[in-house]
């Protein structure tokens, strides 16, 4: 144990937690799940892919890891309830959430979006986040601490003529993580969101091939986006994930953690 600046600094970064990730499977998720499960927390899985999910939790227990996966679709309420009370069955009261599910939706100006095109962007990205921070909050309150970590977007600071929907999402899904700051900091909890850049994942990939751009000539483009030169990876995010969990944010609350290359500094 290392003592800095009066936080307790363990060898492992989240010996003693146990995290709630969704949309574990792929991307960002699972990016998260690995590194978290690497630095000690009890990491649970959660995915509608859960052959996907099943298999990065029988990998991450192949390394002495501590993780399991669960079904999710963070759209239906009582699905999101009972795994939260899963969870805390087989591991302990959950400590971090990060609620990273999420899709694009419908590529269309707003005018010729179809209410189930918005309906289906806002239930998963953001009942998705209501639905999984009001069924962990509870655990967090007992335990007297947690941190809650809300994937939100560059797109929920800025904005740009596509997808509409995700835009009012991302954007969204950044003030709800204010407000809960705000709700629940004098009860330990911490809130915050993370706005990554393009990051290359099924979901970016996907967004190419949806506009018919093909893949390579789509990732120099979005290179050509940040300044830095490239688009980032899963791992990148994952790390301003792990120091959100961890104790070294302690004072870190209500804030946007922006990761993007440089891309909003423009």
């Amino acid at each position: 144990m290392v003592v800095r600046m009066g936080v307790r600094m363990n060898s492992k970064r989240l010996e003693g937690q146990v995290a709630l990730i969704t949309g574990a499977a792929l991307g960002i998720g699972r990016a998260c799940a690995e590194l978290f499960a690497r630095e000690g927390a009890k990491v649970a899985i959660t995915d509608i892919r859960l052959e996907d999910a099943e298999a990065l939790a029988v990998q991450l227990r192949a390394e002495g890891c501590s993780a399991e996966a669960w079904p999710l679709n963070v759209a239906s309420e009582p699905e999101v309830e009972a795994v939260a009370a899963s969870i805390a069955k087989r591991f302990g009261p959950i400590s971090v959430l990060v609620n990273n599910a999420g899709i694009a939706g419908a590529d269309k100006p707003t005018h010729e979006l179809t209410e189930g095109e918005w309906d289906l962007v806002m239930n998963v990205n953001v009942k998705g986040v209501f639905y999984c921070s009001k069924h962990v909050i509870p655990q967090m309150l007992k335990r007297g601490s947690g941190s809650i970590i809300n994937i939100s977007s560059i797109y929920g600071l800025i904005s740009a003529p596509d997808i509409p929907a995700y835009h009012a999402s991302k954007g969204a899904v950044t003030l709800m993580s204010k407000t809960d700051a705000l709700l629940y900091a004098k009860q330990g909890i911490r809130v915050n969101s993370i706005h990554p850049g393009f990051i290359w994942t099924p979901l970016v990939e996907q967004y190419l091939t949806d506009k018919g751009v093909p893949i390579q000539e789509g990732r120099s483009q979005l290179n050509a986006l940040h300044p830095v030169g490239h688009v980032g990876e899963p791992m990148d995010i994952a790390y301003g994930a792990l120091y959100l969990a961890s104790e070294e944010s302690r004072f870190v609350t209500g804030a946007e953690l922006v990761i993007d290359g440089g891309y909003t500094a423009r």
